[in-house]
């Protein structure tokens, strides 16, 4: 069963944490222990990525350490077309929707593309959409970011991105930003579209991640919290609980 499959089914029955790292943030041995820690915390996927300075063989080398250490899947979070391994178990293929500029809606892809061919990684299709503040990948994606309180433009784009073939969401409100975006925004884009939702940025608590996974939220992707501490168990369990026990809004 390939890892997007693998999604759909784990959905019939719960909500999905996946636990973020960002490769430049730390060596790859230490990015194995945050994935084995939130591995022994419940999440139920790693993503890599983060970051548009990683290169190739940061990556290659990120993954395998945490290989050997975790046994949950590893799907790579792109920033750039640089950013990509064989050695993961899938790729976001995705789109920043709300980019200006033409290299972060498609260039980078086109770049990637026949490389990923090549390595024979699965390719899941993502429309990504960056609400305020955005943070820095706001910045470095260059995008018109949407208001996390209207929920008009987050509906077109993502009906947009379902029309277009792309198979997941992500309303994403950008790594270490100090809110999220609201549930009255995810709870009307959850309504209007069929795929699955992936919700990221901000999220630092249980309560906040059950508010956020019971409004609408297929997939809460949590990321900051764990970097640079020494308690991610403690840090990452309550959230994996509130996730996984939060009352089914199935797609």
């Amino acid at each position: 069963m390939n890892v997007y499959s693998e999604i759909l089914e784990t959905l019939k029955k719960q909500k999905i944490h996946m636990t973020l790292i960002d490769p430049a943030r730390q060596a790859p041995e230490q990015s194995a222990d945050i994935a084995w820690e939130a591995e022994r915390a419940g999440t139920d996927y790693v993503m890599i990525g983060g970051s548009t300075e990683i290169d190739r063989n940061r990556m290659d080398e990120t993954i395998r350490e945490i290989k050997k250490k975790c046994g949950r899947k590893i799907i790579i979070f792109p920033g750039s077309s640089a950013m990509i391994s064989p050695h993961a178990d899938a790729i976001y293929f995705m789109s920043l929707l709300n980019s200006r500029s033409p290299e972060f809606l498609f260039r980078h892809q086109v770049r990637a593309a026949p490389h990923l061919k090549k390595m024979g990684i699965e390719t899941i299709p993502m429309g990504y959409l960056v609400f305020y503040p955005g943070m820095t990948v706001g910045k470095v994606g260059e995008a018109d970011l949407l208001d996390g309180n209207d929920p008009v433009p987050a509906i077109s784009y993502s009906l947009a991105a379902e029309m277009m073939g792309m198979k997941l969401v992500y309303l994403e409100s950008g790594s270490g930003s100090p809110s999220t975006v609201s549930p009255g925004v995810i709870s009307a884009v959850k309504r209007e579209t069929s795929v699955p939702i992936v919700v990221g940025g901000g999220i630092r608590d249980s309560e906040t991640a059950r508010k956020i996974a019971e409004s609408g939220a297929d997939i809460i992707v949590t990321g900051t919290i764990v970097e640079g501490c020494t308690d991610i168990y403690d840090r990452l369990m309550p959230i994996i609980k509130a996730v996984h026990s939060s009352n089914m809004n199935r797609f």
